[in-house]
Formats: structure tokens, sequence, C-alpha cells
């Protein structure tokens, strides 16, 4: 039996000879000399996606990867399930988890400080008036909170408030829908209307860690949509569809998929023990954003790796798209910048950015790849996705998979460094 230890090691070594070795082999066999070749390429993605499905990383993925504008790789791998009957398409959404939080909120609030709607620097109590009363939140100002640097608690499990000895309580949760029951949890499952209101009230009387450092927190991004609703007069779903996502051609990136009827398939994400009691599909796997019908700002799009490589795109591009400046280039440098690297946070605003000795680490240590720039962003999500952007090598990766099937107890993903091994391989193939 390997210690922790040991099995990184182990998953890493096997990792690079799958790449190195395996290349070299290809080249050898097909008359191709150098890495940077096309073909020698997709076998080194090639075997390193078989190796993570194999080893139960993920029964199924779609990667793209794009350089300079242009995609130079597309492939999915793969099945839904385990149980291996359907193949993974490449127009077949995934529940992106957080990465909601960077393709959801994030363009809408770059937008409104573009438009002088948001100062980055004011309390964030101008905008969000139940923080005026509040001591402890009162001068939290838009910048630290999104960098991670306000001391707001990482997480609220408000599932506790809706069951009692493992059971949904009627006061919150119906099986059919009513006048006052009308918020999809899920297909059968009825959120009182007015529980958004009390997942607003409980954040605002959440405690602050007043030593201000680094500490991860999704509960401002519950706030946000009601927050964007509030300063465009436009409903936050609408708002992202009208000014991001139809533009920018990715038509089903939203949220709610299972009622758009979309053509593509939605790949399931978990079978869900805490309160479904079911393979969750087409529904948000995260329960907060659940609880909220399944619209929030810190989880619940679905996408295609296409669509979200659109946005991510648009990002690297400053802001442009198809000759159309939809944000400032200007907001988008500030927004992908690290905001408090004295105080060891490497958080952009709303972006994450890799660890601020990444560079110099190794290959299990590393997030993202060693090889990443300084400059690049991106964020990952709990269900197995990760998408990541970097400017200085107009290089744009995106990783989608269900991770967390059929348990969210699957970590092979991290524990294998798979994500890691295939960034880390485009960079060495532009190189």
């Amino acid at each position: 039996m390997l210690d922790g230890n040991k099995k990184v090691v182990f998953s890493k070594n096997i990792l690079l000879s799958i790449f190195f070795v395996s290349t070299i082999v290809y080249s050898q066999n097909n008359g191709v000399s150098s890495l940077r070749d096309t073909i020698v390429l997709h076998h080194s993605i090639d075997s390193i996606m078989q190796y993570a499905i194999r080893h139960k990383a993920f029964p199924g993925a779609q990667l793209l990867v794009s350089v300079k504008g242009k995609t130079i790789f597309h492939k999915t791998y793969g099945f839904h399930t385990y149980d291996s009957i359907q193949s993974v398409s490449k127009t077949d959404l995934y529940d992106l988890a957080s990465v909601t939080k960077i393709l959801g909120p994030l363009p809408a609030l770059m937008k409104l400080v573009d438009e002088g709607k948001l100062d980055l620097d004011a309390p964030f109590s101008t905008y969000w008036k139940p923080w005026r009363s509040r001591a402890d939140k009162n001068q939290l100002t838009l910048r630290q909170i999104l960098s991670h640097q306000a001391g707001l608690q990482p997480y609220i499990v408000f599932l506790n408030d809706v069951l009692k000895k493992g059971k949904l309580k009627n006061r919150f949760i119906r099986r059919v829908a009513q006048e006052r029951y009308n918020k999809l949890g899920y297909e059968g499952l009825y959120v009182k209307n007015r529980f958004q209101r009390k997942i607003y009230r409980k954040i605002n009387r959440s405690p602050v860690d007043q030593t201000k450092k680094y500490r991860y927190s999704g509960l401002s991004f519950l706030l946000f949509p009601e927050l964007i609703t509030q300063l465009t007069q436009v409903g936050y779903q609408t708002y992202l569809y009208r000014t991001f996502y139809a533009p920018l051609g990715s038509s089903t990136l939203g949220f709610l998929p299972k009622t758009k009827g979309f053509s593509n398939a939605i790949v399931p994400t978990e079978r869900d023990t805490l309160f479904r009691n079911t393979v969750v599909k087409g529904w948000v796997h995260d329960e907060n954003a659940a609880l909220m019908g399944g619209v929030s700002g810190n989880a619940g799009l679905f996408g295609s790796a296409r669509d979200v490589a659109n946005l991510m795109e648009f990002y690297v591009q400053g802001g442009r798209y198809q000759g159309k400046q939809y944000i400032s280039k200007k907001t988008i440098s500030e927004f992908i910048k690290i905001q408090y690297p004295e105080n060891e946070n490497r958080r952009g605003l709303g972006f994450d950015k890799p660890l601020l000795n990444n560079s110099s680490l190794q290959f299990a240590e590393a997030y993202p790849a060693p090889e990443a720039s300084s400059e690049s962003f991106g964020h990952s999500g709990f269900t197995g996705t990760f998408v990541w952007a970097d400017p200085k090598n107009q290089l744009v990766f995106i990783f989608l998979s269900n991770r967390v099937y059929p348990s969210r107890n699957h970590r092979q993903l991290y524990d294998l460094h798979i994500r890691t091994a295939l960034h880390s391989a485009f960079y060495h193939h532009l190189n």
C-alpha cells in the first residue's frame, strides 16, 4: 500500500512517462521528429485521457484548446457514465459548478464597472443596502470581496435549513408547484419563493474575519444576481443571455437547461444521497444554487466546451469579439490582475490565478501547469471542470468532466494530476 506522498510521485511519474515516452515512441514509429507535430500531440493527450478514464478519474470529458484565437484541439473522451452506453459528444452540456462565477456574474459586474454603476473601491454597502447596518461589513469593498480578501465566511450549508432528520421540511419544499412554491430545486421539488430572503438574511448576518487575509468565499456570489438585476433593471438570466452569451455565440450556455428544450444531451453529475435521492442530471448539482431555484452566481451554469471557450477567448482578446468592444480592455486587465500579493493572496477579481511561486514548483505541487504565465487566469469547479486562459501565450484551455459521478468521493482527478498533465502538454507543444 502506498502512502500519500508516494502516491503523488507515482502518479506524476506515470503521467510524465505517458506524455514523453509515448510521443517519442509514436514519433519513431511514424517518422515524426518533433514534439510540436499535431499528430504527436493528439497521441499524447489521448494516452493521458485513456489513463484517466481507466483509473476512474471521470467517466468522460470534453477538451478544447485554442491558440491565438484558433482551435487547435477539440475532442471528447469516454461516456456520460461508467456503463459506457452514451458517448460524450462535443455539444453535450456539463454542469460547470464554480466556473459559473467567472462566466455568470463576473462579466456583468465588469460591464457595470465600465458603465460607472459600480465602484470597486466603494463600500459594497453602497449597493447592497442590508450591509449598511452591519458594522463588520459596511466598509468592505467590492475589490476585497471579489479577491476573497474581505474575511467573509467560506460557505453556509443552507440545506441544513430544509432538512430534519434527513427528510425535507414541508415548510420550505413541496412536491407540487404552488403559488408560494414555484422555484425549481429539482424535478418535482419546489422551493418556497421566500427562502431566497432567508439565504440573504443569513449571509448578511454571517460573521466576518477581521484579520483580512486570503479566505476563499462563495457567499457574495449568491447575492450578485439580485444586485445585477437591481442595477440593470433586467432579469439576471436575460441580461447575461442578451449581453454576452448570444452575441458571443454561446447560445446554449445558461441555467436550467432541462427547461430550455435544447437538443443537446446533458451529462449526469452525481447520484445525490443528500436530498434529491436520485441521479442529478440537467439540474444544478450545488445544493445552495438548487435552493435558489437553480439560478445563482456561485453555480448553476451549464454549457459545452465551445460555449465556455468563446467567453474565455473574449477575455483574452480584452473584452472584444468580432470587432465589437463589449467590456473595456482596461477593466478586463484590472480584473485579471493579482490584487493583494503582499498578503500572499494570488487571486484576481473573481478570477483564480497561478500560485504565487507556481513556475518554480514541481509538477505535483503546481496550480495550474507550471508553464502557465503569471498573467494567466481561470477557475475550477467542484464537478471536475477547469478553464484557464493565458494572454501572454494566447492559449485557452477548457476541460469539462463529471468527476463526481457516481459520487463526490471520487478524487482521482486530483490525486493523479490529470488536468495539470494535460495543460502542461499543450505548453510543451507550443514550445
